[in-house]
């Protein structure tokens, strides 16, 4: 998975890669080029007492390696731009590809996984791109032109190449295997910790309403000390790592000194051609090192990219259709026909044979007790799930033959929890209407029965608000929620138990408002309370993923026991309050 995730993304940056080659090329060659020439002043001109030639070939020698400095910030800079450039061009991919998920694969993946996966996964496979481009393309370069050179400095010595090169790389190739599970544990624990802190911070009322602090800082400890454990033990083998690098480098110089001393000695060798090997092992055996930081990236940044593919290649369950319709939407009428759905690997359907038209110019609601099944069906309307049986169709046309763009662009969704983005009043309505008047602002604002308290808000609609609409009431974020729909001016209307914060007069008043405001426009309302839809045109009762009942209120308090029993609970708790 690692060589497809970088094949795929680095493909459209391969003429930089191109440029890393050939500058770290150059640089290579001018690292080979340098203990010949060191080796050659020591030979003919320091041990003969030529000064000129001294200053003629150290002269030269510095102009190789302000030219190999040159070439290695050149290649670093260019290889830092291809690494950055495929982090973003990831991050898009992933980003793109969760956009597309259906509430299932959102809900299959997490959101603290993915939020793992598109920041600290990608860092890991960015930083292998980026190590990559600076040491894993110089590595073979040095090391195979190390080999050549050396041998050609004298080639009765480089036996000791053969056997200093396999030590090094089995003794890293153990430690390196026993690192790759860790890594792999250490991806999902640090899922685990972005998880309890994410819970923590989103519902820190409730923590303190219970006074939990102290467990929940317990929780936070344990997946804290998972992730340390896990990367203790990964830093033990990577420290243990270095040494054995170091310590075959070192008893390797000392092999080439012991035995090239000894061809010294007999007049074989001379000290400048020693001095030259033992300069090419050391390049041979640091390009082996830099392969080590290679190997200790490789399984994180792998582990890294099969979490990554794993995103990307998961298709939604809700696929748009390959001739999709693009018009004919004008009225936004809502028909279930015969719909069933049922949650993969679940014993029991949530929603079975439900049948019904929400028309438009008309108020459909949908009432029924907790686990009923109320919200699934909410999300089969805008095609959050696909129906499992039955059709989900709108003015005629089914919902999964319709352009998504245009089946969303005709629908105003307010969820059972409304969210608001960081910004402004301005710009959360503006996620309604990109193009929304200021006069249009404020219409739905007082539909919506907001402009009151928008009016009071410091900046009006440039009022600050903050992630998730933190700094404002439920029932305010609510208000602003359904305000950011109105503004769409759809032809469809979906208030997923949208009124609940709200106290009985503002409801009444915004359920009178919405009346006039909507005129024509289908309107479905799932409400927990009686009061918010006891003047619907039709009111279906929902009972363990089944109407029970169907009718307006009086017909229903007549005909339906499940309804009457709904509605006596509610007076009997008004009574009591």
């Amino acid at each position: 998975m690692l060589w497809k995730v970088l094949v795929r993304f680095l493909r459209p940056h391969q003429r930089l890669l191109i440029a890393v080659v050939i500058f770290q090329l150059a640089q290579s060659i001018a690292s080979l080029y340098l203990p010949t020439l060191n080796a050659d002043i020591i030979d003919n001109g320091v041990a003969t007492g030529d000064t000129d030639y001294i200053l003629r070939m150290g002269g030269l020698m510095l102009l190789i390696t302000l030219l190999q400095i040159a070439c290695a910030v050149v290649a670093v800079y260019f290889g830092a731009k291809a690494a950055m450039g495929m982090g973003r061009d990831l991050r898009d991919a992933i980003f793109s590809r969760v956009g597309e998920f259906s509430e299932q694969e959102v809900t299959r993946f997490g959101a603290p996984s993915l939020i793992t996966r598109s920041t600290n996964d990608v860092q890991q496979v960015q930083q292998l791109v980026l190590m990559s481009c600076t040491l894993m393309v110089a590595a073979p370069m040095l090391s195979i032109g190390g080999v050549i050179m050396a041998v050609r400095q004298d080639a009765q010595l480089s036996w000791l190449i053969a056997v200093c090169v396999p030590v090094l790389l089995v003794a890293v190739g153990l430690i390196v295997t026993r690192m790759v599970p860790l890594f792999r544990k250490m991806q999902v624990r640090i899922d685990a910790v972005n998880r309890v802190l994410r819970e923590q911070l989103t519902g820190i009322r409730v923590v303190r309403a219970f006074v939990r602090e102290d467990m929940e800082a317990t929780r936070f400890g344990k997946a804290n000390d998972d992730v340390t454990d896990v990367a203790l033990r990964a830093g033990r083998l990577m420290a243990l790592m270095f040494p054995a690098v170091m310590l075959v480098m070192n008893v390797s110089s000392v092999a080439v000194i012991w035995f090239g001393s000894f061809r010294i000695e007999d007049g074989s060798m001379q000290v400048g051609t020693l001095i030259a090997f033992l300069s090419y092992l050391m390049q041979i055996l640091m390009s082996v090192m830099m392969a080590t930081f290679m190997a200790v990236m490789i399984p994180r940044a792998s582990v890294s990219a099969d979490r990554i593919g794993e995103v990307l290649e998961t298709d939604s369950s809700v696929q748009p259709p390959s001739n999709p319709v693009t018009g004919g939407i004008r009225r936004g009428e809502l028909e279930m026909r015969d719909v069933g759905f049922a949650y993969p690997g679940a014993e029991q359907p949530v929603l079975s044979g439900l049948s019904f038209t929400a028309r438009a110019g008309e108020t459909t609601a949908i009432i029924g007790s907790t686990g009923a099944g109320k919200t699934t069906l909410v999300n089969l309307m805008p095609r959050l799930f696909d129906a499992t049986s039955g059709s989900v169709r709108m003015d005629g046309v089914d919902v999964r033959e319709l352009h998504p763009d245009l089946l969303w662009g005709h629908i105003g969704l307010v969820p059972q929890r409304p969210y608001l983005f960081s910004g402004t009043v301005r710009s959360n309505l503006h996620y309604g209407k990109p193009d929304a008047t200021e006069d249009e602002l404020w219409q739905a604002l007082a539909v919506a029965q907001a402009r009151d308290f928008v009016e009071e808000m410091d900046g009006g609609l440039d009022a600050v608000i903050s992630q998730g609409g933190t700094n404002v009431s439920g029932g305010q974020r609510q208000r602003l929620a359904i305000a950011r729909a109105l503004v769409k001016q759809p032809e469809l209307y979906i208030f997923d138990d949208s009124f609940s914060s709200l106290d009985t007069a503002t409801d009444a008043r915004l359920r009178q408002a919405l009346k006039r405001h909507i005129n024509g426009a289908t309107l479905v309302i799932v409400a927990q309370r009686v009061s918010s839809i006891a003047d619907a045109d039709q009111i279906l009762v929902l009972d363990d993923g089944r109407i029970v009942g169907r009718g307006t209120h009086d017909e229903l308090l007549e005909t339906s026991e499940t309804y009457r029993e709904i509605v006596s609970s509610q007076l009997a708790a008004e009574e009591a309050a």
